[in-house]
């Protein structure tokens, strides 16, 4: 309070300002971001694309060369002359061959095309894992099952060759060359599918990896 002349009172009214301390200041927060998962390995998906693509030539080659394997000759025994008619779809081990052959190639052409789609959609192109367990599972059993019709076709392909020993039967593929010679170069694709399967098997795992790892 303070007095003036006049003899009337006035009030001091004090003003006070915020203390420098009291100050509010604002920070930037930092907000999580999530991204996609990146393999440890960035050609690793072209790689993948690659094996798929070699998979499912390899597949079609041994269902197209075993298909066009059809040939008609004459065996002669003892100056009888006995007509031969080969085909594939007279023996099981060759439909079985044909039959998972075409199989995996649907399977690998079917891969190719969710690739493609993400492509387009330009989604990563990393698999989940969930995704990726099942492309393992079905890379390991079409491999083996790759693996299981080559075998039991060479089985018999060898037979045709070389005939049966401690018998009079005759090599085959003397009239029928044509016969043979697709057959056997039909049996060497499933085996090269086989092989592209077993490393796409491969590339998940390294996959699953990668997801793991982050």
């Amino acid at each position: 309070m303070g007095s003036i002349g006049n003899g009337r009172s006035v009030s001091a009214v004090g003003i006070q300002m915020p203390s420098a301390e009291s100050k509010m200041v604002l920070e930037p927060v930092a907000l999580p971001v999530t991204a996609s998962p990146v393999p440890r390995w960035p050609r690793l998906g072209v790689v993948m694309v690659a094996t798929r693509a070699a998979a499912l030539v390899m597949a079609l080659l041994s269902v197209w060369l075993m298909v066009s394997s059809k040939q008609q000759g004459i065996l002669t025994i003892f100056g009888i002359e006995i007509p031969l008619d080969a085909n594939w779809s007279f023996s099981y081990s060759l439909q079985f061959l044909v039959g998972m052959s075409a199989a995996s190639s649907a399977y690998s052409l079917a891969h190719l095309l969710l690739i493609a789609h993400k492509v387009v959609k330009k989604i990563p192109m990393v698999p989940s894992r969930r995704q990726t367990w099942v492309l393992f599972a079905g890379d390991q059993v079409f491999s083996l099952a790759m693996m299981s019709a080559g075998s039991a076709a060479a089985a018999v392909s060898n037979l045709n060759r070389t005939g049966i020993r401690h018998t009079a039967l005759p090599n085959f593929c003397k009239p029928l060359p044509r016969f043979c010679d697709l057959s056997a170069a039909s049996i060497a694709c499933a085996f090269l599918s086989c092989v592209f399967l077993a490393t796409s098997a491969v590339i998940d795992v390294i996959w699953l990896s990668s997801l793991r790892d982050e």
